[in-house]
């Protein structure tokens, strides 16, 4: 700017001044400011219409308006990052425009590339502290980090000086109406009315798609509401779309793994629970992973309780009628007469369900079966002879269906199971805090 003022102070002297016309194009191009340095060029062709270095600079002039132009479109589209490189590519033209830089600057800003821009704003400021678009270019990188609070502060602080600011209008109005969706929502989950929750962050979603951090937040917070709704898919669909937005954010993961045991797939809970503990490696963390794994250990086993169709809290005397009604249901004397198939089937069936009575019915194998051992640690040596164990139950000497003795013993409740679904047991405020 000094040099430039130089040359004008020349061409009042001396308007006819060649070279000193020619340094101010080159400033005016230093500068972006297109339509001044087009018309020093112009002055100089006027008086030197063969000048070959005017032409050339003429030339940079229209490549410097055509990124302009290709940077505002693409910036209109909200394709930011094409936006940012055009600016970027003006700016190697024209390295002293600072137009150019604090646009380079929000278009960053708003492609996520938050620490770059606030980088650029702060190096304006430090030369120019009251420069408007810079501390407008800061107060959008806090926005777009989620301090809706100081952004808002800022914003308003700049319109004080600055009444006509038109984008820090924009991003005022969006602050504001995303604070208190967000804020609200927070307040109808503390409350218990899930329902209002529900909808307020719904309402907070659609305020500025673009607000990437606070949004994965709202992602997250939404899923907690229906997690206490027992609406499991729909809240890892949520959590899903947090983990899109920030790879990073280890509250969705931590949401979307206990929806995943919750909805009893084990190993999508295995892997996020994984994601968690390569995030942050605490001691919590790497519990919750090995109890995933034990649940999906669980969930490969033969389930006995099914097989005997049963609840998992059935007394003895539950498990015993069961037995009876599924053994006589799949004894093979029972399928003469069916398929090789069918015969094959029935004795695969007769002999799980010995399998499952054996173990359910002794107290030390249902507890050690219930904790998740393996099941040849919990049968011990040698296979289960279904025949048998029909005999024995059913009083008969043979081996076919006569006799149906013995249907004693009391009734004993048994209160295993896998009701907490890992160490975090029931769901805490801590849990479900906010981002």
């Amino acid at each position: 700017r000094l040099a430039l003022e130089d040359t004008q102070h020349a061409l009042r002297l001396d308007n006819s001044f060649v070279k000193c016309h020619m340094r101010a194009a080159k400033c005016f191009i230093a500068l972006g400011d297109v339509p001044s340095a087009r018309h020093s060029l112009e002055r100089v062709l006027d008086l030197e219409p063969r000048n070959k270095v005017a032409k050339v600079d003429h030339e940079t002039v229209t490549e410097i308006e055509r990124l302009q132009a290709l940077a505002t479109e693409c910036y209109s589209k909200g394709d930011f990052r094409t936006a940012e490189y055009h600016y970027k590519k003006a700016l190697e033209q024209a390295p002293a425009c600072l137009k150019f830089k604090l646009l380079q600057a929000e278009s960053m800003a708003r492609a996520g590339r938050l620490s770059d821009a606030q980088s650029i704003a702060t190096e304006v400021l430090m030369k120019d502290g009251l420069n408007a678009d810079a501390n407008y270019v800061r107060a959008l990188c806090i926005y777009y980090s989620d301090d809706i609070e100081k952004a808002t502060r800022l914003l308003t602080q700049i319109l004080r000086s600055d009444p006509d600011h038109s984008k820090c209008k924009v991003v005022l109005r969006l602050a504001r109406q995303l604070g208190q969706r967000k804020e609200e929502g927070n307040a109808a989950f503390k409350g218990g009315r899930y329902d209002d929750a529900e909808a307020l962050y719904t309402a907070a979603l659609a305020v500025d798609p673009c607000n990437v951090v606070t949004n994965a937040k709202l992602y997250c917070n939404r899923a907690a509401v229906l997690m206490k709704k027992r609406e499991f898919t729909r809240a890892i669909a949520d959590c899903t779309k947090a983990s899109e937005l920030d790879a990073n954010y280890l509250k969705a993961y931590q949401r979307r793994a206990r929806c995943y045991t919750e909805n009893n797939q084990h190993e999508e809970a295995v892997r996020d629970y994984e994601k968690v503990f390569s995030l942050e490696k605490t001691r919590e963390n790497k519990g919750n992973l090995s109890e995933a794994k034990r649940q999906l250990k669980i969930s490969q086993r033969k389930d006995y309780y099914k097989v005997l169709n049963v609840s998992r809290s059935a007394g003895d005397d539950e498990i015993k009628k069961a037995y009876k009604k599924a053994a006589l249901r799949h004894h093979p004397d029972r399928h003469s007469n069916d398929t090789p198939e069918e015969k094959a089937e029935a004795e695969r069936m007769f002999k799980e369900v010995g399998e499952a009575y054996s173990v359910l019915s002794d107290a030390r194998k249902r507890q050690r079966y219930d904790s998740g051992q393996d099941l040849e640690e919990v049968m011990g040596p040698g296979d289960v002879d279904p025949t048998t164990l029909f005999q024995a139950f059913f009083g008969g000497g043979g081996g076919g269906m006569g006799g149906m003795g013995g249907m004693g013993g009391g009734r004993r409740s048994h209160g295993g199971g896998l009701h907490n679904f890992g160490p975090q047991g029931g769901d805490d405020f801590g849990f479900f805090s906010f981002g």
